[in-house]
């Protein structure tokens, strides 16, 4: 079974690892979220790309829940002591990669080719391809004023309450090489347990991506990243509260509106089901504490298929 997972943010990362512990690795194609990626200190950073790497690599740091394993933090340590910038934390292991894709970048190549090509050294056999080569990047708005999403996010904790997002370069972005045709050949499309509004929209803002989505002939079901009503980490459950008007599994549907057929919710909202219409609901254990619990759940999803 070929499947395709729209992929943002660690819930995600953590999702992906579970459908290639269902699926061969091989038949699956993840489409990253790009609006995340940002410019540290000359370096281009993708942190959403580098997590979904990361855990199928098996170099995920679990504890912290981002980043790499046994990291260390020694260069950081240097421009701190010479007052450069600090805000977004970067590894020693985590900038060998930021590195190797800067070089790459500034040369020409595609960011499409150079994670291809990161993954390959990594021993990654699933494909992961961003949402799309061209500068795509999401602005936050509040009441503070807009800010770029890592600003918001990192540097100011991302306290402030969000008003609207905006996905800078969208208009004119055109999808990645491999990411339409593999949403054609794909048995089955999933939206991973990311948040609604930034990791997966700014995927689903490539206008092309979001066609094909829509024009789909096969399931596709989304996951929702809310547990009784609550995120496990992160904003999701505030920005649904103040965008969406609530945090049941409708208000998640409603963020995919047209575009899924079934969501998946956790057993603590099976009681709280009405208003998803034509979504199909399908219980389950969502909370991914271990690799188990992330192949159950990916099984769970993979289940809109009958075998």
């Amino acid at each position: 079974m070929r499947v395709v997972v729209l992929s943002g943010g660690v819930g995600g990362a953590r999702f992906v690892q579970g459908v290639v512990g269902a699926v061969p690795a091989d038949d699956v194609t993840v489409v990253g979220n790009v609006g995340d990626d940002v410019e540290v200190l000359g370096l281009h950073v993708s942190p959403d790309l580098d997590s979904i790497l990361y855990a199928l690599a098996g170099l995920n740091d679990e504890e912290r829940g981002w980043g790499r394993a046994g990291e260390t933090w020694r260069v950081l340590e240097t421009v701190a002591a010479l007052n450069g910038e600090t805000w977004f934390r970067l590894g020693d292991l985590d900038l060998g990669v930021h590195l190797v894709r800067t070089q790459a970048l500034r040369a020409g190549e595609p960011l499409s080719r150079v994670i291809a090509r990161i993954a390959d050294e990594l021993g990654v056999g699933t494909r992961l391809l961003p949402a799309t080569d061209d500068r795509l990047r999401t602005w936050i708005g509040t009441g503070a004023g807009e800010f770029p999403f890592q600003e918001w996010f990192v540097s100011r904790g991302h306290r402030d309450e969000v008003d609207a997002l905006r996905f800078e370069g969208a208009e004119t972005a055109a999808p990645a090489p491999g990411v339409l045709e593999a949403l054609a050949q794909a048995d089955l499309l999933l939206l991973a347990p990311s948040n609604p509004y930034v990791s997966i929209a700014p995927i689903l803002a490539v206008g092309e991506i979001r066609a094909a989505v829509a024009a789909r002939t096969v399931p596709c079901v989304a996951v929702s990243p809310l547990i009784a009503g609550r995120a496990v980490k992160g904003p999701a459950d505030r920005m649904l509260a103040r965008l969406a008007g609530g945090t049941s599994p409708a208000h998640v549907a409603r963020c995919y509106e047209g575009l899924i057929d079934a969501l998946v919710v956790d057993e603590a909202d099976a009681g709280d089901l009405d208003g998803l219409g034509d979504v199909r609901p399908i219980v389950a254990r969502t909370l991914m504490v271990d690799g188990d619990a992330r192949r159950r759940l990916a099984e769970a999803a993979l289940g809109a298929v009958p075998a």
